[in-house]
């Protein structure tokens, strides 16, 4: 190809680059899609250290062979999966869709996909509309996780499952973080199944920990917190629901990833802490600020879905501070926990 012909095959692309770019964002809906899909027939737990033909493949998942080539064919374009001349392979982030991998997302990825949110994404242009306004209540006629709990239990089990992920990926740096040398007792409150208490517990052995959460959520407690467990002489699990009250005394109540619903109801989760504690006592919340994020991607879409199902949101730094005076409480300072938190800490006026 001569000199002129490189410069207009380049002017072309230049000039359609935009029209490429929107057609592949528009349809992107697709590699969710077809992230789920890999998951729910088991593809990524089946596919194991070496190569493996697509029929092999398809005849040990009982799937139809040409269609699994061609949900690989979209999966490769974003890196997940790899063919060889031997056949699939895992790629760094398919690995991680695995259920035995450390870092394993395969549950956090399904909750993102489940059902109810390809219900909701449609309905993203009203809630601009009206600021959000209880989308999800006008549409199902019941608070997001009550209906989730009463109507997709199995959506539930997913979500749980979900944020012990998260917690596994996080929980090391978090306990690295925060200086729990001068409490005796932790209240971990929306802790889920306690896995981020169980790892807090474990750095710091002079340390009691309270588990708060809503029934499905500490039905299953982190086996170390149970009768019989290694934690179990320094812990309790304690059912109670954070916008309602938090019926525990302690010297730090963590807030970790969960106040993330419309600034009203995190306002009162932390008021409740507040009125539960002595003054002095440490209110501590982890999340992933938005506008700090470096996963701003991530950050954004997240935030666009909590709007959809709990009018929440993911709080800028400027949000979150003005949401802990709010409540009533010192806001004591705001630093990073890498590689991908922040700790908002605050305490309760003497």
């Amino acid at each position: 190809m001569s000199h002129a012909d490189h410069d207009t095959a380049r002017i072309h692309h230049d000039r359609y680059a935009p029209v490429t770019a929107l057609r592949e964002l528009a349809l992107a809906a697709a590699a969710p899609a077809a992230l789920r899909a890999a998951i729910r027939i088991g593809l990524p737990d089946e596919l194991g250290d070496v190569p493996v033909p697509v029929a092999d493949l398809a005849n040990s998942l009982k799937v139809d062979a040409a269609v699994l080539d061609r949900l690989l064919r979209n999966l490769r374009c974003y890196g997940v999966f790899d063919a060889t001349d031997h056949g699939v392979v895992h790629t760094p982030l398919s690995s991680v869709l695995r259920e035995d991998h450390p870092q394993s997302l395969k549950h956090w990825v399904l909750w993102v996909t489940e059902p109810w949110t390809w219900e909701l994404w449609p309905h993203l242009d009203e809630a601009v509309r009206n600021g959000g306004n209880g989308l999800f209540e006008q549409k199902y006629g019941a608070e997001f996780f009550s209906h989730l709990h009463r109507v997709w239990p199995e959506s539930t089990e997913v979500f749980n499952r979900s944020q012990t992920e998260l917690s596994r990926i996080t929980s090391a740096s978090i306990a690295d973080a925060l200086d729990l040398r001068a409490a005796t007792t932790i209240a971990d409150v929306g802790g889920g199944r306690g896995y981020n208490l169980s790892v807090l517990l474990e750095r710091n052995p002079h340390l009691h920990g309270v588990l708060v959460d809503l029934p499905a959520a500490v039905a299953a407690p982190d086996p170390r917190l149970r009768p019989g467990g290694a934690l179990a002489g320094r812990s309790r699990v304690l059912v109670a629901d954070c916008l309602e009250e938090i019926p525990v005394e302690a010297d730090v109540y963590l807030f970790k990833s969960i106040l993330e619903w419309d600034d009203d109801r995190t306002v009162t989760a932390l008021r409740n802490a507040a009125a539960a504690g002595r003054p002095g006592g440490r209110v501590l919340i982890v999340t992933n600020l938005v506008d700090d994020s470096p996963e701003i991607r991530y950050a954004t879409g997240i935030d666009l879905l909590f709007l959809l199902n709990t009018n929440g949101r993911r709080h800028t730094r400027s949000g979150v501070t003005e949401l802990v005076r709010r409540a009533g409480l010192r806001l004591d300072g705001v630093s990073e926990i890498r590689p991908l938190l922040h700790l908002v800490e605050g305490s309760i006026p003497g």
